[in-house]
């Protein structure tokens, strides 16, 4: 029986600065998801892209000289560099200047209006043109006469015209919704849970306060203030506000307005992969907006933590941004990609340490995984005449092969829940265990006492180091190909349903080579 399709979905990133830390962060954690599905059998759709309309964007083509489509080509194409030098598998990168999205943006507009779900008005209240969004007074503090966000933003008071979404009219669904037990087909799903809970606190809050149907609760979604963005239809002084041109990305990719496309299939989205600073819009204006369209609405949203470098807080003004680039070109692909996701809990905070990066890639990749892997592969060329050893009698080391065989289902259960560290944890356990089992068994001494137990003891570690290899494809695509080639696994066997598929003795490995270099940690 075939497995059901997957939608994956990483945020689609804003082009006023370069990439960093951040936008590599969100996006690998969407193509190990992406990678290890198609891996587990699934037809996966993983989308990435730039968000490129607004008056941030206009204000920095302005200052840089530029018309704002240069700019944006030119910024764009830096996320889309990113996406090749983090090996990222995206199936698409959507740009929201393109006309697919225009065309996309004008037809969901025409279904809000048609249905009644837009309006005209005013809109007046404390603006942050950095961060494209009003705050309450409730929620400004004030230095030297100037009101700040939040954020940190400066805010200005202004009133203009404004097109207004009925928001208002779906809070209440989006609280049941919220509440509805884990695997109702209607269920919003959002995570971590603490994410959930802010979310739903926030709607409620706003509801017990405003009422049911106020139009304080609806949602300005259209601007006069800039001209850079999808002309609303109709009243061409007014282009689309963030909320409906930036979101709907999702849905242009799928195909949107044309049900008939062949992507549509993938609709709705499985996962939306987002930063926590932007998981309100994703929880409550996006969801509510496909409601009000009659659209499906996404399965579940994950918003994930934020870094820090060395202990403080990241800023440009600090000079301590890290460029996921410069950190690829120092240390390599697969362990910055390892790293990322093994050291932090996926939706917590977490701390960017050299230091700590070091003691991953030297004790867990290099001297656990690598070194089980030269030691159990340079037996097998000395003692085997360099061929595959017969599996042998599983007595032999029974316990230790049953929890190898145990592990993709392990891996598979954390994936699903986006506990990505703990994925990588369960197959280190698993090494640990590996290189426990080599030192006990000491198949260097078998071969005069032994051979046949030797022959087994080194098959049963072939076995765990295939499935390691496997198992680690998404995290680490190159090493672990490599790895995959010194055991002499074919690249038709190398998805998870292989791994019910014992290789031939007799097959003959190629000499081992490392897979991993140590790295020299910072002093103290």
């Amino acid at each position: 029986m075939a497995k059901p399709s997957i939608y994956l979905t990483t945020p689609i990133y804003y082009v006023n600065d370069k990439p960093h830390i951040g936008h590599a962060y969100t996006s690998l954690a969407t193509d190990v998801l992406a990678r290890f599905k198609r891996l587990d059998g699934h037809e996966v759709f993983f989308l990435t892209g730039t968000d490129e309309h607004g008056q941030k964007v206009e204000k920095a083509a302005k200052d840089a000289g530029e018309d704002p489509q240069a700019f944006t080509d030119r910024v764009s194409q830096a996320f889309r560099d990113l996406t090749v030098t983090m090996g990222f598998s995206n199936d698409d990168f959507i740009r929201t200047t393109e006309p697919r999205h225009k065309a996309a943006c004008t037809a969901l507009w025409n279904v809000l209006a048609e249905r009644g779900e837009i309006y005209l008005g005013d809109y007046e209240g404390w603006y942050a043109v950095r961060d494209e969004a009003f705050y309450g007074p409730d929620e400004l503090t004030e230095r030297d006469g100037v009101k700040y966000a939040p954020s940190g933003a400066p805010v200005e008071w202004v009133r203009e015209p404004s097109y207004f979404f009925r928001m208002s009219k779906w809070l209440p669904e989006l609280l049941r919704r919220y509440d509805l037990p884990e695997g109702h087909p209607d269920r919003i799903d959002i995570q971590p849970e603490s994410r959930r809970n802010e979310v739903r606190a926030f709607v409620a809050r706003g509801l017990k306060e405003f009422g049911e149907g106020s139009a304080k609760l609806d949602l300005s979604v259209s601007r006069t203030s800039f001209t850079w963005g999808v002309k609303v239809p109709g009243d061409e002084k007014h282009v689309m506000y963030v909320w409906v041109d930036a979101l709907t990305n999702y849905i242009t990719a799928a195909g949107y307005p044309e049900t008939t496309n062949p992507r549509w299939r993938f609709w709705p989205a499985d996962l939306h992969f987002v930063g926590k600073d932007i998981v309100r819009f994703h929880t409550i204006y996006w969801p509510a907006m496909l409601l009000a369209a009659g659209l499906p609405v996404a399965k579940r949203v994950f918003a994930h933590g934020w870094w820090t470098n060395e202990g403080q807080k990241i800023s440009k003004s600090l000079g301590n941004v890290i460029d996921p680039v410069a950190l690829v070109e120092e240390y390599g692909l697969d362990p910055v990609r390892y790293f990322l996701l093994r050291e932090v809990p996926f939706g917590q905070d977490g701390d960017f340490s050299r230091k700590s990066l070091g003691n991953r890639l030297n004790g867990e990749l290099a001297d656990a995984l690598g070194n089980l892997a030269n030691r159990t592969l340079s037996l097998i060329q000395r003692n085997c005449e360099g061929k595959l050893p017969e599996a042998g009698d599983a007595v032999v080391g029974r316990e230790f092969l049953e929890g190898v065989v145990a592990l993709p289902s392990q891996v598979r259960e954390r994936l699903d829940r986006q506990e990505f560290h703990l994925a990588l944890e369960a197959v280190m356990a698993s090494v640990r265990d590996a290189n426990g089992y080599i030192t006990l068994e000491a198949p260097w001494a078998l071969k005069k006492t032994d051979p046949v137990r030797m022959g087994v003891v080194l098959r049963h570690l072939h076995t765990a180091l295939r499935t390691y290899a496997t198992l680690l494809q998404p995290f680490m695509p190159e090493t672990a190909g490599r790895m995959l080639d010194q055991l002499g696994v074919p690249a038709e066997a190398r998805d998870i349903a292989a791994l019910g598929t014992a290789l031939p003795a007799g097959i003959a490995l190629p000499p081992p080579a490392p897979l991993f270099r140590k790295i020299e940690l910072p002093a103290a």
